[in-house]
């Protein structure tokens, strides 16, 4: 006799439609302020981020690569693979690029094709400045490539207004999505560098081919296998993110990003990065001197909260305190500060989470 199986929605997803996957790429174009195709990539977002570079790559162009964590360093290396003069422009470890240096670097170049930046780096809580990179490449000639994967729905981010020509999304972070899909903008000038010549015609990197047989083909079904509860979770995002509206939705961030910033300060410890130079999704704080991060982390751990160590070489020992999406909320900068008031006390720090409680509190009672 069979055994009944289990009914599980999670594997008995219905099909995703077939006329679908267009009206999704539109509303993320929506979103992100532009006319530019988007296409769809399945996958976490890194395999949109290597094609984008794999396309771009090759001998007789050359490209600005700004390094604020080993994701600009991944950059770096896709794109001289490919046979692309490289420059990295390193920024001290965990903190943003020093615009001057950007700027420096940039006109010492006869000529630059491309310009690669992250927007927001959740590895430490620090944000690059975006518009002023932007309108410096954009003077040079050169198509600007941004990592928004971390800041798309917790920054601004309008790519049409900026002259972003590619923009790599994420659908995890401030939109509360799935890791399993990702997204990128191209425009036309962009289309015009990317170039698949010699390499395999059915590639996953190959964003050439999912122009030929997504785009040229009228945006009907997606090539390949599409894992349909991907999208379906997509279009659930998405129709969270319209309820809420995306600028209601970065003015939470923002305002997560204040109230941490002020109850840390009323702890009496400060951000690791200034305001205007950290992110409104995850804020870093850099441990005083004796201060065990994985002590910290230890006695943090009983709560589940959202703490958790920088990522990145060299870096000192820095927490990092998750506002993302669903996290950017009232009680979960409360937990969180509190969290970790509790174990720097733990450790003898006698720091004052009274304070800081009262700070949050205040912050989120009155008007933003």
């Amino acid at each position: 006799m069979s055994v009944p199986t289990p009914w599980s929605p999670l594997l008995d997803a219905p099909d995703y439609p077939a006329d679908g996957y267009a009206k999704l790429a539109d509303r993320l174009a929506a979103l992100l302020g532009t006319r530019n195709d988007v296409l769809l990539i399945q996958g976490e977002a890194i395999i949109a981020l290597e094609a984008v570079c794999s396309g771009l790559a090759r001998p007789g162009l050359v490209a600005l690569n700004v390094v604020t964590s080993d994701y600009g360093r991944w950059y770096g290396q896709w794109l001289r693979h490919g046979g692309t003069q490289t420059l990295d422009i390193v920024a001290e470890p965990g903190m943003p690029i020093d615009l001057a240096a950007f700027a420096e670097a940039l006109d010492a170049q006869p000529r630059v094709d491309i310009v690669m930046v992250v927007h927001a780096e959740s590895a430490t809580g620090i944000l690059n400045p975006l518009a002023e990179i932007v309108a410096l490449s954009k003077a040079r000639g050169a198509i600007v490539v941004v990592d928004a994967v971390a800041s798309f729905g917790g920054h601004d981010l309008d790519v049409d207004a900026l002259g972003i020509d590619v923009a790599i999304v994420g659908l995890q972070k401030a939109l509360g999505g799935s890791a399993g899909l990702s997204a990128l903008s191209i425009s036309e000038r962009a289309w015009g560098l990317l170039d698949d010549a010699g390499r395999p015609a059915h590639s996953v990197l190959s964003l050439n081919g999912l122009q030929r047989r997504w785009l040229a083909t009228g945006r009907g079904g997606l090539p390949g296998m599409p894992s349909a509860l991907e999208f379906h979770a997509l279009a659930g995002a998405l129709d969270r993110v319209e309820a809420e509206g995306i600028q209601a939705l970065i003015d939470r961030h923002r305002r997560a990003a204040r109230a941490t910033r002020e109850g840390l300060r009323a702890l009496g410890v400060e951000p690791w990065a200034h305001d205007a130079r950290g992110s409104n999704l995850v804020t870093g704080v850099s441990l005083p001197k004796g201060v065990s991060l994985r002590g910290v982390l230890t006695a943090a751990a009983p709560f589940s909260v959202g703490i958790s160590a920088g990522v990145g070489s060299d870096l000192p020992p820095i927490v990092r305190l998750n506002h993302t999406g669903a996290n950017a909320r009232f009680e979960r900068v409360l937990a969180n500060v509190v969290a970790l008031g509790y174990a720097m006390n733990a450790l003898s720090e006698n720091v004052a989470v009274g304070a800081a409680s009262h700070a949050i509190v205040n912050h989120y009672a009155a008007d933003d």
